[in-house]
């Protein structure tokens, strides 16, 4: 049985609509990351950086799955009905509820989730759909002790050790709009060369040499939709 890990960055929401954090229009363009995306930003301005995730929270319901999105919750759907003989989990980049809302369900949010806020005190982390605000208290404890629960600048990324195990058991590693250069994402597709194929979706050619031994140019709401129906045909 085929097990595919597709890693997704920011290129493939961006087809929804979404602002992207990097690039010429990027968020970054009109936020210094040091106040809005690290632990220190948030020590020092608390509202300032709720402010800006309660903005982008807001955003989410404006925009919706594409057609890459959909792709791969079809193929994930297809192996779990016996209709294509593989197994798919993505590991996404994506603080954005987008993979899910297609319809996947194997999904890794290595930088966490834009609708979940964290409790600092006890460590909850509940489901948040409205704004937040440093006096919010959290539904678990009532300590006004909440943060997005969104990995920043400094802080390691979740669920590593999973990430791990699906990296090391994969046949075949994908890469879907990502820049390559945060880590350890970007390291991803290094750690799995010697067991499995690897591909990549992007707009634009990788600068220098690239790793993958296949690279697809374009929009992913073409690309990835035309490789998930050669799968299943095949």
């Amino acid at each position: 049985m085929p097990r595919i890990v597709v890693l997704t960055g920011a290129g493939i929401s961006q087809e929804s609509g979404l602002q992207t954090f990097r690039g010429p229009d990027g968020l970054w363009n009109h936020e210094r990351i040091e106040d809005i995306c690290t632990p220190q930003g948030f020590a020092r301005d608390p509202l300032r950086v709720d402010r800006f995730y309660n903005n982008l929270r807001a955003q989410l319901p404006t925009v919706h799955p594409n057609a890459a999105h959909r792709a791969l919750a079809a193929l994930e759907q297809a192996g779990r009905d016996g209709q294509w003989p593989g197994h798919l989990t993505i590991i996404t980049q994506n603080i954005d509820d987008l993979h899910e809302r297609a319809g996947s369900r194997n999904v890794i949010h290595m930088h966490g989730e834009l609708l979940r806020l964290r409790c600092t005190h006890c460590h909850a982390t509940p489901a948040w759909h409205t704004d937040c605000t440093p006096d919010t208290p959290c539904p678990a404890c009532g300590t006004a002790t909440l943060r997005p629960d969104i990995v920043w600048f400094g802080e390691m990324p979740y669920h590593m050790e999973a990430i791990a195990r699906q990296l090391e058991a994969c046949d075949l590693f994908v890469a879907i709009g990502t820049s390559g250069v945060v880590y350890p994402a970007a390291g991803f597709v290094d750690s799995v060369t010697d067991h499995a194929d690897t591909m990549l979706f992007n707009l634009e050619a990788p600068p220098g040499r690239s790793t993958f031994d296949q690279t697809i140019l374009g929009p992913a709401t073409r690309t990835v939709p035309a490789w998930t129906r050669d799968l299943l045909k095949a």
